[in-house]
């Protein structure tokens, strides 16, 4: 692995085709909140397929937690729409068939010439693409649990959020006055309503 990749240090804004052919960067998928990355073998890894299915139980639970999760993998788009579909998975998958990131962040499984994959790694990251844990995959149980990724994701969320605890000192006063750009999703609420009605025409 490139050695700037560590904890605190900022995962590179790929940008790759996505499962739909749209070109993707990572920056825009992740927007403000925390993401799971996952760089994967492919189609053919049972032990991806493992882990992915065990993403696609608990990706409700993602979802409703204003988190985003991204795979991406040497798979050909064909090849990675079917591993996407096999796991049920409903997140983005990119295809990175030309090896881009592998070389990028020396990441060859070197063991296994005949498919030339990424060993497998699994990353949770903070706005920004700041990395805040890194797990290797190559052997199964090196991959994070779901109760993993809820620890770390947890803290993750308590950093980024200013309204993690509603009950921390000004949190109420800024909800009263008006402002609100310390409550979800961070904006001026009354100016955010008055530009979506420029917008629409209403007054």
């Amino acid at each position: 692995m490139r050695a700037d990749i560590v904890p605190g240090g900022t995962f590179p804004d790929y940008e790759l085709t996505d499962h739909t052919r749209t070109r993707r960067k990572l920056s825009e998928l992740q927007g403000n909140d925390p993401m799971i990355l996952l760089l994967s073998r492919g189609h053919y890894c049972p032990k991806d397929h493992q882990q992915h299915l065990e993403l696609a139980k608990f990706y409700p639970q993602i979802a409703v937690s204003y988190t985003k999760i991204v795979t991406i993998s040497t798979d050909n788009l064909l090849e990675s729409n079917e591993f996407r579909d096999a796991v049920g998975a409903q997140w983005t998958f990119l295809s990175d068939s030309g090896r881009k990131i592998q070389k990028d962040l020396d990441i060859q499984e070197y063991t296994d010439p005949h498919h030339n994959p990424m060993i497998p790694h699994t990353f949770v990251l903070e706005p920004g693409l700041v990395i805040y844990s890194i797990y290797n995959g190559y052997w199964f149980w090196g991959r994070p649990s779901v109760e993993d990724l809820r620890r770390d994701l947890r803290e993750v969320t308590r950093k980024i959020r200013p309204d993690w605890d509603l009950g921390a000192p000004g949190l109420r006063e800024n909800w009263e006055t008006g402002d609100q750009t310390k409550h979800w999703p961070y904006v001026d609420r009354a100016a955010h309503a008055a530009h979506i009605a420029s917008l629409t025409g209403q007054s």
